[in-house]
């Protein structure tokens, strides 16, 4: 009997990718959530057995009619930021399934969760030791600051969780890493650094440019969505509801210094005239120059992928940002 898997987000950057890796099994049976008829047309070119629901997230309704028919739902369009959406879910899940048969969701929050610590103390660019633990610390990650970013969505998350619906809260950092979906294949802190870089022909330091952010390839991301829907752990209480919160990440980047290389290796590319100089950026300049990716790089966002390594044997297999830096800046300098 085949399993089936509503998915939002199919045309963003995330859940496209993740729709590539789980097409792959035959056994799947989707229903994607799209917003328009336009991409809908674009997605069913590359997924014909696939059902095109057209929809929004503020279509409460619809969401909690999907929920409820499918088996798991992967969310994956804003779904660390748009609560409607999640109330809507949380309450499909709960009315179609039972404690013999619960329905499996799988959450896509956001590592900048963690960075309260540098917004509530007005602290930017500067290093701090704090690492965040989701194995042996995930108590103190379920119960963070109301303040702290996505928290909102995050509780709406955990208050689901029950033998009825299996709750799994998977927090990506930086991803980078071209998207093999049918729309968008573009991440956004690391490509945002480049397309600023190309365009100024400067390394941007925010702050003190200390700050350090974990990151991750999507292609890496995608696996451990894999992982996570596979079926023959799918009782393990390591997984879900309490303790299903979930970093994704193969390593850290201090933000100057990531600036500066991809700087560098822009001029050795010959995509920059003249060598880049550092430029300092407070909060404000860095808003008006880059938006809000560019005030992420101020802040520390650091946490351990611990439990995907732990219970799931998660391995990240892809480049890592180092060595993915030219392919980043060749993508920004095909969208300038």
């Amino acid at each position: 009997m085949a399993v089936k898997i509503f998915l939002t987000g199919a045309t963003g950057y995330i859940g496209g990718d993740a729709l590539f890796v789980l097409s792959q099994h035959p056994e799947f049976e989707f229903s994607l959530l799209v917003r328009t008829q336009e991409k809908a047309d674009k997605v069913k070119a590359q997924y014909p057995n696939a059902t095109i629901i057209l929809g929004e997230l503020d279509d409460s309704g619809l969401l909690r009619e999907q929920a409820a028919k499918a088996d798991i739902v992967l969310h994956t369009a804003d779904a660390s930021d748009h609560e409607g959406a999640a109330r809507a879910i949380a309450a499909g899940l709960t009315e179609g399934h039972s404690a013999t048969r619960p329905g499996y969701w799988l959450h896509t929050g956001g590592t900048g969760i963690l960075t309260y610590l540098d917004s509530e103390a007005g602290r930017l660019g500067e290093h701090a030791g704090k690492e965040f633990d989701d194995y042996a610390g995930v108590d103190e990650l379920t119960s963070l600051p109301d303040g702290a970013f996505h928290r909102n969505v995050d509780k709406v998350v955990l208050e689901a969780a029950s033998d009825v619906v299996k709750t799994a809260i998977v927090c990506p950092p930086t991803i980078y890493g071209t998207g093999r979906g049918p729309v968008a294949t573009r991440g956004r802190q690391a490509y945002e650094l480049a397309r600023l870089i190309l365009r100024k022909g400067y390394a941007p330091i925010v702050g003190g440019g200390r700050a350090r952010w974990n990151h991750v390839h999507v292609a890496d991301l995608s696996e451990a969505f894999r992982l996570l829907q596979g079926g023959e752990k799918k009782d393990d209480d390591e997984l879900w509801g309490a303790r299903g919160y979930y970093f994704v990440e193969s390593g850290e980047h201090v933000w100057g210094a990531l600036a500066r290389g991809m700087a560098a290796t822009a001029l050795e590319m010959g995509l920059l005239e003249k060598k880049p100089e550092d430029h300092p950026l407070d909060k404000d300049e860095a808003l008006e120059v880059a938006g809000f990716e560019a005030v992420s790089w101020g802040w520390n966002s650091r946490g351990r992928a611990q439990r995907l390594r732990k219970v799931l044997g998660w391995r990240p297999r892809a480049p890592t940002l180092g060595e993915s830096v030219p392919e980043i800046l060749e993508y920004e300098k095909r969208r300038l």
